[in-house]
């Protein structure tokens, strides 16, 4: 393991170790702290956040864009406080601090028996969203997560997500789409974030007025199991609290080869992230490059 790693993996284990143990006004204080700090540093994660704001606000002015970096920042930030704070927290704290509107879609989903698949966006917090799920409504799911350098880093995900009562499966390798088939088939929720593509080889889709690649495999999954597929949308008000979005179920085509129902079905799903990221564009965290032409064109990927 190479110096720098080691100190990245070290610098999350202190976040675990120590933030979680700060009361919780101090850990408000010391995201903010340290959101304000990398704002005012502009590095490359701000920058591109403030470059893909102009995209979701069209027309916003440097002064409305430096704004929403910085309340961007700000998420951002109690994201991360909120993540280290997490397996602290009571499953009462865990089951009062989350509101969601229209919540019947996946209710009534899983009484169906059917599977449900919620997709989201990198919006507000989805593991508090999914630690939520597992407490308040004792819904057990299976996700996936991209790995990690160092190993030791992705372990700490691995553990602190199982820890909040989810089943973690790793992005590569191959299986974990036979996987998440299986569970759906048995009734069983699949949670996947799904706005952007890790593959390079994901469906093209519209957003935001140009053309970006989300993953195929909410899609494919709804088309061969069966399942509800529903979109959801976060978003962090002032309060201690967060809010979410269950949106109408996206609906399989019923006709096209499976290449063309897959691209309809992502392009649904794309609309309905829109919308929730026009509505609270700072509670988007997206710092890396997302659509198409702002890709290495020598890599083509992000």
């Amino acid at each position: 393991m190479s110096a720098q790693d080691r100190l990245t993996d070290a610098l999350y284990g202190l976040g675990w170790s120590t933030v979680k143990k700060l009361p919780e006004p101090a850990a408000v204080r010391l995201g903010r702290t340290i959101a304000d700090a990398a704002w005012k540093q502009r590095g490359k994660g701000v920058q591109r956040l403030e470059s893909n704001y102009a995209r979701v606000v069209p027309g916003a002015s440097p002064e409305r864009l430096a704004e929403l970096s910085r309340a961007g920042m700000r998420s951002y930030l109690r994201y991360w406080m909120e993540s280290f704070r997490l397996p602290a927290w009571s499953r009462q704290r865990i089951a009062d601090g989350f509101t969601a509107k229209d919540l019947h879609h996946l209710t009534e989903g899983m009484d169906a028996g059917r599977g449900v698949i919620l997709a989201l966006p990198h919006l507000a917090n989805w593991d508090f969203a999914g630690a939520w799920v597992t407490t308040k409504l004792g819904i057990p799911f299976t996700t996936v997560a991209e790995r990690l350098k160092p190993e030791t880093l992705y372990d700490r995900f691995v553990a602190y997500r199982e820890g909040l009562g989810m089943e973690v499966l790793p992005h590569s390798g191959g299986s974990a789409f036979g996987t998440l088939a299986r569970r759906l088939r048995d009734g069983g929720l699949v949670c996947l974030v799904a706005d952007r593509d890790l593959s390079a080889s994901g469906v093209e889709v519209d957003f935001f007025g140009d053309t970006a690649r989300m993953p195929a495999g909410p899609a494919l999954l709804a088309q061969q199991t069966g399942a509800v597929l529903l979109p959801v949308t976060l978003w962090y008000d002032d309060s201690p609290m967060m809010r979410g979005q269950v949106h109408p179920p996206v609906e399989v085509p019923g006709s096209g080869t499976r290449a063309e129902k897959t691209s309809v079905m992502t392009q649904a799903l794309a609309d309905a992230f829109a919308t929730g990221i026009a509505d609270h564009p700072e509670d988007w965290h997206m710092l890396q490059r997302l659509w198409l032409s702002d890709l290495d064109p020598a890599q083509g990927r992000p």
